[in-house]
């Protein structure tokens, strides 16, 4: 139907017009207030958090300095002044207990939120690929063993493994490298049977027969024909996973089996804030609404980005408004 409605249909396996896919793609994006709205929040989220050394010197706040005298000892060392310190120098208050400057601490926590959670998802989604590929191509007994395989990955709970490798990782080791390996090697399971199903799909198509009748090899086919027919469901759930992978790095670490201190992160700076949140709201509401809100934004820009490259749903758009049939 999304063929009829755009113009007359290509034959089999002929290459699509350059541009013209991701113009659409494109198009359809725009046309969502929400997904334009998510992406400048992320944008800026992202902008902010590479920013962060240069604002630092800028500002002059390092956020690892102690500042005794910006918090009261007499009360346990709750912020001077109100809403938690806020002053012409410290835009977003100072940390309980310890007086670092919060607005450093947040941008560089999402400088660690952003790369653990990004570089998991790369990890998940070449794994998972991979396997994905392999499993459908491969005999009957690769498939099923693959299959069972990834089965039990799917069945291991993260985040226990997580806690019990922190007890055998040394400690000089990397903690947001280890994150990135520890969620992106233990929740490939969902891409690989994904990719395993929509290979098995796409191997009844006759563009692939006649690679293989052309004497292509399965990996000559996997890199030629597979992996470009792919990239659309692939990176819909890139986008949609990346949220779960922040929400995972923020519980290891309120946990207390991420990210070490003095390094800063979102999930550690909830963790020691609840033994705060009576005395200082807003050192709890800061960090958990960053995180709220950059969670909100990837979440909607990854269903925007699944309807956009879903030709059913541009064709449903279609149908139910006359717009784009009337154009």
């Amino acid at each position: 139907m999304t063929r009829l409605l755009d113009g007359p249909v290509p034959p089999v396996g002929a290459p699509a017009p350059a541009g013209g896919a991701g113009r659409q793609v494109w198009r359809r994006l725009r046309a969502r207030p929400s997904a334009a709205a998510a992406a400048t929040v992320l944008a800026l989220l992202v902008l902010l958090a590479l920013a962060a050394p240069l604002i630092t010197q800028l500002t002059g706040q390092d956020p690892n300095t102690y500042h005794d005298d910006l918090v009261d000892s007499a009360r346990g060392g709750v912020p001077l002044g109100s809403f938690g310190g806020i002053s012409a120098d410290h835009w977003l208050g100072v940390e309980p207990g310890t007086g670092r400057d919060l607005f450093t601490r947040l941008l560089h926590g999402a400088r660690i939120s952003l790369l653990v959670a990004l570089g998991a998802v790369a990890v998940q989604i070449a794994v998972g690929v991979g396997v994905g590929i392999a499993a459908a191509l491969g005999n009957r007994f690769l498939g099923q063993l693959i299959g069972r395989f990834t089965d039990v990955m799917i069945a291991l709970p993260m985040l226990v493994i997580a806690i019990a490798l922190t007890a055998v990782v040394p400690s000089g080791f990397p903690r947001p490298l280890l994150l990135v390996l520890v969620i992106g090697l233990f929740d490939w399971g969902g891409t690989a049977r994904m990719v395993r199903s929509q290979t098995l799909a796409l191997n009844g198509l006759d563009f692939v027969a006649a690679a293989r009748l052309s004497g292509w090899g399965p990996l000559r086919v996997a890199r030629r024909e597979l992996l470009p027919s792919l990239a659309a469901p692939v990176i819909t759930l890139a986008a949609i996973k990346v949220p779960g992978a922040m929400v995972a790095e923020a519980s290891l670490s309120f946990l207390g089996v991420g990210v070490k201190p003095p390094t800063p992160s979102w999930g550690q700076m909830l963790s020691s804030a609840q033994t705060w949140f009576r005395a200082d709201p807003a050192y709890v509401l800061l960090p958990a609404g960053l995180l709220f809100v950059t969670v909100l934004a990837f979440t909607v820009l990854g269903d925007a980005v699944r309807s956009a490259l879903d030709p059913r749903e541009a064709s449903r758009l279609r149908v139910g408004t006359g717009k784009e049939r009337t154009a």
